[in-house]
């Protein structure tokens, strides 16, 4: 019996540093090495996602990522909801950066920053904002909004 265990241990180390191998030359892009901290709900128009340097169509039902990079054009939309049920509406001509997302999903505790470059943002805040107020920050370039309520809107003109 103890040769199967070292057997199946083996292959399990194996089988991780083959992944660990393939994360640090690169076959998995970085952002994709974590879980996902939401989705694209709806997409209308021209919605991309920058992630690790590459523009990629931004449909229903895909993935976001920290650090990911969301930017609509000129008759582009996007819906987003995260983990912790907070939602993010972004309108046309907009670019919002995932900056920082963590969440406990057991105590609801975490963090949530992201930044408005251009562009229109509405928001719900979710579990994060509920545990701790402070914890949801969005950046502007001109200003630090700290979500103390449930639901607010973000306007950043050129």
């Amino acid at each position: 019996m103890r040769s199967i265990i070292a057997v199946s241990l083996k292959s399990v180390t194996c089988c991780l540093g083959g992944a660990l191998l393939a994360l640090m030359l690169g076959d998995i892009p970085a952002a994709q090495a974590a879980d996902p901290i939401g989705l694209v709900k709806t997409s209308t128009g021209a919605v991309n996602i920058v992630r690790d340097g590459q523009k990629l169509a931004a449909a229903a039902g895909t993935k976001l990522y920290q650090s990911d990079q969301v930017i609509t054009g000129g008759d582009g939309a996007a819906g987003m909801t995260f983990i912790d049920n907070s939602r993010l509406s972004l309108g046309a001509n907009s670019a919002l950066a995932l900056e920082k997302f963590r969440f406990d999903t057991t105590t609801h505790e975490g963090e949530f920053i992201s930044s408005v470059k251009k562009g229109t943002l509405a928001a719900v805040s979710g579990k994060i904002a509920r545990q701790t107020p402070e914890a949801m920050k969005v950046r502007t370039p001109s200003a630090i909004l700290g979500v103390r309520g449930t639901k607010f809107l973000v306007s950043v003109e050129n």
